[in-house]
């Protein structure tokens, strides 16, 4: 999926356009072990910014006490380290004090989930949300 110079990013980032563009493109690599989409199109990403030579990535998962979100993190710390190399560090952050549901998910995301399970998760969980 090709990433367009007009494609605002979902996550806070304080990076040129240029590394955002790259960071989108690897991001897109890294996959959420249950759900397979994408953690950028899941909407898993919410910041990437870089202080003093330092990059802090604050993302969160689909499901609190997910057993691999350490390899997840890592992965991601990863991908982040190849699109930014001039960084001295890269510290992830899981963070769930705000729990990811599915409005987060991009256009792209949510189009790939439907796809995948045959309904529109967005939908669901909004009508989910107005009933109780």
């Amino acid at each position: 999926m090709e990433v367009t110079m007009e494609e605002k990013p979902v996550f806070e980032t304080n990076l040129p356009p240029d590394k955002v563009k790259k960071l989108i493109e690897v991001l897109r690599e890294v996959h959420d072990p249950e759900i397979p989409i994408n953690v950028y199109d899941l909407g898993l990403i919410r910041k990437v910014v870089m202080e003093d030579g330092k990059v802090k990535v604050v993302m969160t998962l689909t499901a609190v006490g997910c057993p691999v979100a350490g390899s997840v993190a890592e992965t991601v710390g990863y991908a982040v380290q190849s699109v930014l190399p001039e960084a001295e560090d890269v510290e992830v952050e899981v963070d769930f004090e705000r729990p990811w549901d599915p409005t987060q998910m991009t256009p792209q995301g949510r189009e790939m989930f439907k796809a995948i399970y045959g309904y529109d998760i967005v939908e669901q969980y909004l009508q989910a949300q107005a009933e109780s």
